[in-house]
């Protein structure tokens, strides 16, 4: 049998030599060709869609001061808190790489609760984008995750106890309960186990998920587009059709860059100015400090979960308060097959269950760190 033919070598009409010598190997025209045809609609809120962009700049930076972090860090209880006071004291702006990685991941997660209620109140989660929907609520659960593991990773007092309060918060499902906290801890306890399981979970289990799963919201986004607004639709087909739209790159693609270094920006002058605490080593045989509680994003969980009684009726409260927030959290995630078409009146109604549940999470996280 002959030999299949030789593929033609491809041509490229690039004026760099160096760019056309690695285009003929790669074929990145070829593969940057959608993002030359894909287009931006342009209305008065059209800032909104910087929202994912920063999001996921912020995800980037995460990953690059985590990487220059593990050069260093001991994921061991014996060595975990000694190898990120080493990093903070002796190694080379290692006190600014920690800070910057600890405040670009609560950015990072405020930037994706801001960008969920965005796409609720624009209504950019109806039909045909679902799945688009879906995948970023995830991909907001993931970033949660991502708090609650590196939480523990320095092995201080603080996050040492609010992980022991945060783990047994699922321990009180039923059925699975028991097993779930045991799986999160690695024993029944908060140990050196637990570090060691929490920091597989932070740097390699959720990372490589969550970079699959952005690869797909991407991919959703590239072939749905953007959609437009109700309450800006006529105002946008009233526009010239040269004018509802912009090329993404490299005009939408520029300004995405200066939203980029606006976040970055806020992220160095926050590291710099409020470096990132480190506080003092974790000791499971002291008593927990008085007013512990998770992270912000945690609270109002966490502040509803106390001001629930001990007992609702023969139900215990705070499991009734831990389904109570599993029900409204699966219900959220399916409002695009629960809202109808994005004109119908189900959708004012998603409207104010999106304006109440904003107000409440500000409310009980403002209430969380007022209260003694």
């Amino acid at each position: 049998m002959g030999s299949a033919p030789e593929a033609a070598p491809r041509s490229s009409t690039h004026r760099n030599p160096l760019v056309r010598w690695l285009d003929e190997r790669f074929g990145w025209e070829d593969l940057l060709a959608p993002l030359r045809h894909k287009t931006v609609p342009v209305h008065k809120l059209s800032y909104w869609y910087f929202l994912g962009g920063i999001t996921l700049f912020l995800f980037i930076i995460q990953v690059l001061t985590g990487i220059l972090l593990l050069l260093y860090y001991r994921a061991s209880a014996n060595e975990a808190f000694e190898s990120v006071q080493y990093i903070m004291t002796q190694v080379q702006f290692g006190w600014l790489v920690r800070s910057i990685h600890s405040w670009s991941a609560n950015l990072m997660i405020f930037t994706a609760f801001a960008h969920m209620f965005s796409v609720l109140f624009l209504r950019a989660y109806t039909k045909p984008r679902e799945l688009t929907w879906l995948t970023g609520m995830v991909l907001l659960f993931l970033a949660l995750g991502f708090g609650f593991s590196g939480y523990l990773l320095p092995w201080n007092t603080l996050a040492f106890f609010a992980t022991k309060v945060g783990t047994e918060i699922p321990g009180q499902i039923p059925v699975i309960g028991k097993p779930l906290l045991i799986f999160l801890r690695g024993g029944e306890e908060v140990t050196g186990a637990t570090l060691t399981r929490f920091f597989g979970f932070h740097v390699a289990l959720l990372p490589g998920i969550t970079t699959l799963l952005i690869a797909a919201h991407i991919l959703l986004i590239q072939r749905l587009g953007m959609s437009v607004p109700p309450s800006q639709e006529a105002a946008w087909k009233a526009l010239p059709p040269s004018k509802r739209e912009m090329p993404f790159f490299p005009n939408f693609f520029a300004r995405e860059l200066m939203a980029w270094y606006i976040a970055l920006g806020v992220l160095g002058l926050l590291a710099a100015l409020y470096p990132w605490e480190l506080g003092s080593k974790a000791d499971p045989f002291v008593p927990a400090p008085a007013g512990i509680r998770p992270e912000w994003y945690f609270v109002f969980m966490f502040q509803t979960l106390k001001l629930i009684p001990a007992k609702v009726g023969p139900i215990d409260g705070e499991l009734l308060g831990i389904l109570g927030f599993g029900v409204v959290g699966l219900i959220w995630v399916l409002l695009p097959f629960l809202g109808g078409d994005r004109y119908g009146r189900r959708q004012v109604f998603i409207r104010g269950l999106g304006v109440f549940a904003l107000a409440y999470m500000l409310g009980m996280t403002v209430y969380g760190y007022l209260a003694k």
